[in-house]
């Protein structure tokens, strides 16, 4: 297997639990940028939340790797760089996944112009994303929140919302006669869409951030209810009106999802693009249901339940009806 292969199956797979399932769904004219580019942006992400280095040395790592996928540092030196965290992994795909960087930069670089730029646009931001992350959270022993709406608005686009304009702009330039709704209304959706993915990864990890010193949920919403941070484990009942609130926002966006879904035209591009959102509202509907109990366990949908979801797909060629039907059913 050559390194092409091996990073687009076996290592994909080994590092994303639902994003590889959509992969194989794609026209291959897709699946090497966007596979491309999820790799690269997760060995950014592994780095960032490496915990055993101080936030500066990770923080100054994040932006050579963010210049080495520019093009702008060396292959070599960013390798050498990297090397330093590999052992630090526990687990045995993020060690693989860093060993592979030289490989992904190496794919980087032979790809097509467009692609290229497009993937090195996205990752510009994802990692400015992540830096800002890294500098607003730079103590663990201590729990900072964000300080207004907007700043959880600006984190979730930066990370997720732009992979949303990504995925819009490869498929406008590679699938013919993509969508039924014009590119910037698409490129609109695509962002919401993205920002609710991320916003429900907020949502999930909001106990096991708490605890690492991250809160996600503006410090101007707690105050308001004379919440502290570090009162939230303390008091989960005050805090669930403000963890409603952003839980039907996440859902508006999921709605947006699946507008962007409907007005895809290629059914295989259909289907990769909304599994995302399929999976995410059967997650909310987890969260909500398990109420303030949801910051002390880790809420996942069940493996089981995902493949449901795709044969239910597939069975039926991925038609409109069957997917508002899948999606309407995962909500209860």
């Amino acid at each position: 297997m050559n390194a092409r292969s091996y990073l687009q199956t076996t290592l994909l797979r080994s590092v994303s639990r639902s994003f590889y399932l959509s992969i194989r769904c794609l026209p291959v004219q897709l699946r090497e940028p966007i596979a491309l580019a999820y790799l690269l942006a997760r060995t950014t992400d592994t780095v960032a939340d490496t915990a055993q280095i101080s936030g500066s040395v990770r923080m100054e790592t994040v932006k050579l790797l963010s210049n080495g996928i520019q093009g702008t540092a060396s292959r070599d030196v960013v390798a050498e760089v990297i090397a330093s965290f590999v052992s630090l992994q526990e687990n045995a795909s993020e060690r693989r996944l860093l060993e592979s960087l030289p490989d992904c930069l190496g794919c980087l670089e032979a790809m097509e112009h467009a692609d290229r730029n497009d993937i090195r646009f996205v990752l510009e931001k994802i990692t400015r994303g992540q830096m800002l992350d890294l500098r607003r959270f730079d103590d663990p022993n201590k729990i900072r929140a964000l300080g207004t709406a907007a700043d959880l608005d600006e984190y979730t686009y930066l990370v997720a919302g732009c992979v949303g304009e990504f995925w819009t702009q490869l498929c406008f330039r590679h699938v013919r006669q993509f969508a039924n709704r014009s590119e910037d209304e698409m490129l609109a959706l695509g962002k919401s869409y993205g920002m609710a993915l991320q916003l429900i990864n907020v949502l999930r990890d909001a106990g096991s951030d708490l605890r690492a010193g991250r809160c996600y949920f503006p410090e101007h919403e707690l105050s308001a209810v004379h919440l502290s941070p570090s009162e939230i484990f303390s008091e989960p009942e005050r805090f669930q009106p403000i963890y409603r609130t952003w839980l039907e926002k996440a859902k508006a966006g999921l709605a947006s999802g699946m507008e962007y879904s409907r007005a895809i035209k290629n059914r295989r591009v259909r289907g990769a693009t909304v599994l995302p959102a399929l999976i995410g509202a059967r997650t909310l509907s987890l969260l909500e249901a398990s109420g303030p109990a949801a910051l002390q366990r880790t809420v996942k949908v069940p493996r089981a339940e995902v493949r449901t979801m795709i044969l239910s797909l597939a069975l039926t060629i991925v038609s409109r009806r069957k997917m508002d039907a899948v999606f309407d059913r995962a909500k209860l």
